[in-house]
């Protein structure tokens, strides 16, 4: 057994499903965070169990040729990115790879099979200026603290804590939110506006939430407070009008102990109550989005464009299906499926979603889309009982985009004893991926088609799409 603080050598040969290298001593694994396959290093060891170890890198002897420098100044130390010291190509090489394995660890799919079936990853073109994707994400949620000397910062929490760790730039956010971000810490100073205080549960200022429409410019700023009012709101206001871009300004009450990060409601105090996007169909006419501060939008545009147009060509539409779309959010993926389809039903937990789903619809033109608020566990098995002779209703396609915890049973058994000819699964969980869809196999439905999309490079996330028919 090894000890802790007791100094080893170690080749990487792989990683883990969080990014962790991975080494093995005469066949027992040593987990390390920011080693990577073909690194030499020299690691002492925190915690030692039975089957594996976890031990802290100290020095690196040879570094792994796929070894790049990160752009970063704070990487490392914020839990944002895990991959960003390796290159772009290898970065794709493991998502795919771990694709892979859950879906043959998890879900059974026999390797000759998934080999057949399984798609090149779409990755995402790299910014010129940088050997990795940069400056991707739309919308960013930052959180603010004070440091040992007692002055507001903001930035991004280190790795499995809540210690915010400063970061005036996050190079994968856009490039306003610098501007926004530090305005915002400037008006606290001058108005002594406190930030919130995890441990006694004092402090106003929560979290700075900002998103952009990459297509149309419109830039959201939600303020999220542990308060009933914000003061001094009209000079905020008057700073952030001033940045390029500023179409909305708000604010969402949280006063709970809980690491949600958004309140239930949000007030608009300055513009609109929304901001504009598009998401442009590979070949056809975009459709244009209307987001609020607790809508769910996918936070990669360019790549949630090949990811949906993925999802559209494994539907096989022809305009005379009807589909249920699931986990449906504001209607992204159910206006993508509306355009070639008889009909499409959309269902989603969150009322505000589903009334910005409406709204989406009524701004496109869109007839042949109707929604339903509730979860879809619920929804649809309530649905299919009341209207199980009605053909109209009958889905022809079932498409499904469910949180990371995957597709709850009841849904699952629903969509079963519905019968689509297909189901498109989008996951953003290899894991629950791969556990769903032996479900579905085992209840007669076989994979065709699966393809992973880069959706968060240099993290360890990846999204997939895939094809299941009946």
């Amino acid at each position: 057994m090894y000890k802790k603080n007791e100094i080893i050598e170690l080749q990487i040969t792989d990683l883990g499903s969080e990014g962790e290298g991975i080494g093995k001593i005469d066949g027992f694994p040593f987990f390390v965070k920011g080693a990577l396959p073909g690194d030499t290093i020299r690691a002492s060891v925190m915690k030692a169990k039975k089957n594996m170890a976890f031990a802290r890198m100290q020095e690196i002897l040879t570094p792994s040729s796929d070894r790049i420098e990160a752009p970063c100044p704070v990487f490392g130390r914020c839990g944002g990115c895990q991959l960003m010291h390796l290159s772009y190509p290898a970065q794709l090489r493991y998502k795919e790879q771990k694709v892979k394995n859950a879906l043959q660890r998890i879900g059974g799919v026999a390797e000759e099979e998934l080999n057949a079936v399984m798609e090149p990853i779409i990755g995402m073109t790299p910014n010129p200026q940088s050997a990795v994707p940069l400056r991707y994400r739309n919308k960013t949620q930052v959180p603010f603290g004070k440091d040992r000397d007692g002055n507001t910062i903001y930035g991004f929490y280190a790795g499995r804590t809540h210690a915010v760790i400063p970061c005036m730039d996050c190079l994968l956010g856009v490039e306003e939110n610098k501007d926004i971000l530090e305005n915002v810490r400037q008006w606290m100073e001058e108005n002594h506006v406190q930030p919130y205080d995890e441990t006694t549960g004092k402090g106003l200022l929560r979290h700075v939430l900002i998103r952009k429409g990459f297509h149309t410019g419109q830039i959201m700023t939600c303020l999220v407070i542990n308060g009933k009012k914000l003061p001094k709101k009209e000079a905020l206001c008057e700073r952030l009008a001033q940045i390029p871009g500023m179409h909305s300004i708000s604010i969402s009450v949280n006063e709970e102990n809980t690491n949600v990060i958004m309140g239930d409601n949000y007030e608009t105090i300055w513009g609109e109550d929304r901001i504009c996007d598009e998401i442009c169909r590979l070949g056809a006419e975009s459709i244009t989005y209307g987001i609020s501060p607790l809508s769910f939008y996918q936070v990669n545009p360019v790549q949630t464009e090949k990811l949906y147009t993925t999802a559209l060509e494994y539907a096989g539409l022809t305009g005379n299906e009807t589909v249920w779309d699931l986990y449906c959010g504001i209607g992204t993926i159910s206006l993508f499926l509306a355009k070639s389809a008889k009909q499409v039903y959309g269902v989603e937990i969150v009322p505000q979603a589903i009334a910005d789903a409406k709204e989406n619809a009524k701004q496109n033109g869109i007839t042949n889309a109707q929604f339903f608020v509730g979860a879809a566990e619920e929804v649809l098995p309530a649905y299919y009982r009341e209207r199980r002779t009605d053909s109209s209703c009958h889905p022809d396609v079932i498409v499904v985009d469910p949180p990371r915890k995957g597709c709850d049973i009841a849904c699952l058994e629903t969509m079963v004893q519905m019968q689509p000819q297909r189901i498109v699964y989008v996951s953003c969980d290899p894991a629950t991926l791969a556990r769903d869809i032996k479900y579905l196999r085992e209840q007669g439905y076989k994979l065709q088609r699966v393809r992973a999309c880069d959706m968060f490079p240099n993290s360890f996330h990846v999204e997939t799409a895939a094809l299941l028919v009946r």
